[in-house]
């Protein structure tokens, strides 16, 4: 650029001679007169593409091969080097260079164009995302629901066992309370917790009854985007990557849910001190927008469980998402009604709640609570080395040693009546019938009914005497006290 810029001084301002300088440099007269016209080099400009000769023949196979790749999974499409292979196979003897710029030239005329899209306050997209946890010493799979607002680009992230309906009306109802407030309008992609089916051409879907149940509680508009067009979501797209990438990495070491989503929700507030590019403000600033524009939260929180009608098993087990829950054996063969969310089971019958278990997570598990077998083993005592909803359950050794003197000691009727110690568990805590039971063993009371003498207070005793309150007939009853001189004679004393 230096002697381009030299040269055009030395002809054009102080009159050189063009002979002079092509005898000084001994460049070609165009190249000179190329100098002259332009005051930097223009470049290399080509009059018309080079003939490709080699490749001309195969073009249209190459066409082919990028068509046909339009219905097959995006992991599983033509890479250039794998047409070139193919291509030789066919006679093709040209180099891979030439077919790889061939191919980016057809892909991009292929490759689509977005607009860009304004972001109203007040609107929100929610997606699924899937990131690996050390839970308890366990590296898993976790599933995580995230809700973005595209005009703040605040989000609220939250971690589940698996995604389904309960995780999905659990993650809005925290997300509703984390910001505030509900969003006038949600996007999704077709998920089937939410869509049931699409019909029309994807211009139209019938809802599924619990995603209804959801927005008629609290009264947010939907938008679905198109099929395989998550870019109509894209801000949450984005988010989900965003997510996986600042929150999940490294790997969380975390001891269950609760110590994770208590993570993520501090690190979602951290994160609205940050300002994007081309913002006026901070997230958190811009939150605020959305916020006056969100619709009030009901008066009342949705119910985020699902509620499922069934009939306890002859086992006193009840199937819920392919798992089995344990109930009262006396609710065996009646009707029960089943409410599941994210964490917990809780069995009804009657009206009345009759068990509550964990959330069992996988499939075809069981999950059993002793004392609902125990009124039958009461009955089937023989059964109580071989019952599987006792297998893992751990007591402490004086209910062993009780059970063994009370074997010998009762011998046929002794099982039966340790039993009976234990079904006091079913009003008692463990840590009371245990402090009971070691009481029992030392002045040597060991039946069931001493043994609940020792489970209340000595203060407490004084309840369990009859008192006249309420029953104002028996004032007027009149005992008469015992004549011992009644008894001297039954036995035959004259005295």
């Amino acid at each position: 650029m230096e002697n381009w810029s030299e040269i055009r001084r030395r002809v054009l301002v102080e009159g050189v001679s063009r002979r002079q300088i092509l005898r000084e440099t001994g460049m070609h007269w165009r190249t000179l007169r190329k100098m002259l016209k332009h005051s930097e080099p223009p470049g290399y400009q080509q009059s018309k593409p080079r003939t490709k000769k080699k490749l001309e023949a195969y073009v249209g196979r190459i066409e082919q091969i990028l068509k046909e790749d339009q219905a097959m999974p995006r992991k599983q499409r033509h890479t250039a080097k794998r047409i070139w292979e193919r291509l030789q196979t066919e006679g093709f003897s040209g180099g891979y260079t030439i077919v790889k710029d061939t191919v980016r030239e057809l892909t991009a005329h292929q490759q689509e164009v977005f607009v860009p899209l304004i972001h109203r306050p007040g609107e929100a997209q929610v997606d699924f995302g899937e990131a690996l946890v050390n839970l308890n010493g366990k590296l898993r799979k976790v599933h995580f629901l995230v809700m973005a607002l595209p005009y703040s680009d605040a989000s609220f992230v939250m971690a589940f066992e698996r995604e389904c309906t309960e995780t999905f009306w659990e993650g809005h109802v925290q997300g509703f309370e984390f910001f505030g407030g509900v969003a006038k309008r949600i996007s999704y992609d077709n998920t089937k917790i939410a869509v049931a089916k699409i019909i029309g051409g994807g211009k139209d879907r019938r809802l599924t009854r619990g995603f209804c149940q959801l927005k008629s509680h609290y009264l947010f508009d939907h938008h679905f985007c198109r099929p395989a067009r998550g870019n109509e979501k894209g801000v949450v797209e984005g988010q989900v990557k965003f997510t996986r990438l600042n929150f999940f990495v490294p790997v969380p070491q975390v001891r269950d849910f609760t110590e994770l989503n208590a993570r993520l929700r501090q690190q979602c507030v951290d994160d609205r001190e940050r300002r994007l590019r081309g913002q006026a403000g901070t997230k958190a600033e811009l939150l605020q927008g959305d916020q006056a524009a969100f619709l009030s939260l009901p008066a009342t929180a949705f119910a985020a469980c699902r509620q499922v009608s069934t009939t306890a098993s002859s086992l006193s087990l009840v199937r819920f998402d392919h798992n089995d829950y344990s109930v009262p054996v006396r609710w065996a063969h009646h009707p029960v009604v089943v409410k599941g969310d994210w964490q917990e089971v809780r069995l009804s019958a009657q009206g009345q709640e009759v068990a509550q278990h964990g959330r069992i997570w996988e499939k075809e598990q069981v999950r059993f609570e002793p004392l609902h077998y125990l009124a039958l083993l009461e009955r089937k005592p023989g059964a109580l080395d071989h019952a599987r909803p006792l297998v893992g359950w751990t007591l402490a050794e004086c209910f062993g040693i009780l059970r063994r003197r009370l074997e010998a000691q009762q011998e046929g009727g002794g099982t039966r009546e340790y039993i009976r110690v234990l079904r006091l568990l079913e009003k008692h805590s463990l840590p009371d019938l245990r402090a009971a039971v070691e009481k029992a063993l030392a002045v040597g009371a060991m039946t069931r009914d001493a043994i609940a003498q020792f489970l209340f207070p000595r203060e407490d005793w004084r309840f369990t005497v009859f008192s006249l309150d309420g029953h104002p007939h028996l004032r007027t009853v009149r005992i008469a006290p015992p004549d011992i001189q009644s008894y001297r004679e039954l036995l035959g004393g004259g005295r």
